[in-house]
């Protein structure tokens, strides 16, 4: 009789085992010639050396599927282990969901432009996502950034910003470096706690499959088989864009956002996002998508906001 012993990584046991290991008990139902023994995040498999691939490979859709949409339930399990072993590997449409989110969020793109995103992002490996706050640019980017991570297309997860308004100078705020990044980073934090569940989210964090930092540390890194996002683009220096831009490595895709509107840089420095639009406007393979009023997906005050100081700043 052969062993093989299948370690579970990236992923809770207590839930994917479910209540009493009734998910593992339909699971062995399934191979009734094999004997399973589940114990913290192994499990143990003896049989013929056939049954114990096609029970991997089974067990593989099934880890595929929980990571994918974090839950996994009795229909779910019978629908997988009965079905054909490539079928969560099927296109996803722009107007598909993106993530399955915690609490059973289904996140998707919700209008025209974010669905733009959702195309462009799949045909090419940079791309700029510029427009007003509120319409869902930055948002949208996590939730693709989060889908590829789970469909296994890149390794981990980059989401960078400036720190602060120009020079990102945080020796005069207190607390350690965590404590003086974590409020600028707040807004990525926010979006990635909607998509993925907390003790897994801490645990990609612990083991840097998500790293979130200022812009200032990317300089000298090259970043291959990554998603990468910069936040609040418009606060970034030629210096620093160029700098970015350029760490780009193999099987890497690159999101770009921001307000060119809200610029907090000084009055005298040239925006980094602005020049790169300019510049890199007719180079094949980065797509630019430009948001306005009408994605605004906040308060319906705000798309009204907008629009106020549109028409006051073209006066």
């Amino acid at each position: 009789m052969n062993e093989r012993i299948i370690e579970l990584t990236e992923i809770n046991p207590k839930d994917f085992f479910g209540t009493h290991n009734s998910n593992i008990e339909q699971l062995k139902r399934y191979f009734p010639k094999i004997k399973v023994v589940a114990r913290g995040n192994k499990i143990r498999i003896y049989g013929e050396q056939e049954l114990l691939d096609e029970f991997e490979k089974r067990l593989q859709m099934l880890v595929n599927y929980f990571n994918r949409y974090n839950k996994l339930d009795e229909n779910s399990i019978e629908r997988l282990l009965t079905a054909n072993a490539d079928e969560d590997k099927r296109p996803q449409k722009a107007d598909e969901v993106l993530v399955h989110g915690v609490n059973g969020r289904l996140i998707k793109a919700q209008t025209d432009n974010q669905r733009k995103m959702v195309i462009a992002i799949r045909t090419s490996d940079m791309l700029f996502a510029v427009g007003p706050a509120g319409t869902g640019k930055t948002y949208t980017a996590v939730a693709l950034a989060v889908r590829a991570l789970k469909n296994k297309e890149v390794r981990r997860i980059i989401l960078t910003r400036p720190a602060v308004e120009s020079g990102e100078n945080l020796g005069f705020l207190p607390g350690d470096l965590k404590e003086k990044l974590d409020p600028y980073m707040q807004p990525l934090y926010d979006a990635l706690r909607d998509m993925i569940p907390h003790e897994k989210l801490e645990s990609y964090i612990e083991s840097n499959i998500i790293q979130i930092a200022p812009l200032a540390f990317m300089r000298g890194r090259t970043l291959d088989s990554a998603f990468v996002i910069l936040d609040e683009a418009q606060n970034t220096t030629h210096g620093q864009m160029k700098m970015f831009l350029t760490r780009m490595g193999k099987n890497a895709k690159f999101i770009i956002t921001g307000d060119p509107g809200q610029i907090d840089l000084p009055r005298k420095q040239v925006s980094g996002l602005k020049e790169a639009l300019l510049a890199l406007k007719d180079i094949r393979g980065i797509e630019m998508i430009y948001l306005d009023d009408k994605d605004v997906m906040r308060n319906k005050l705000v798309k009204k906001i907008i629009s106020a100081f549109k028409s006051i700043e073209t006066e």
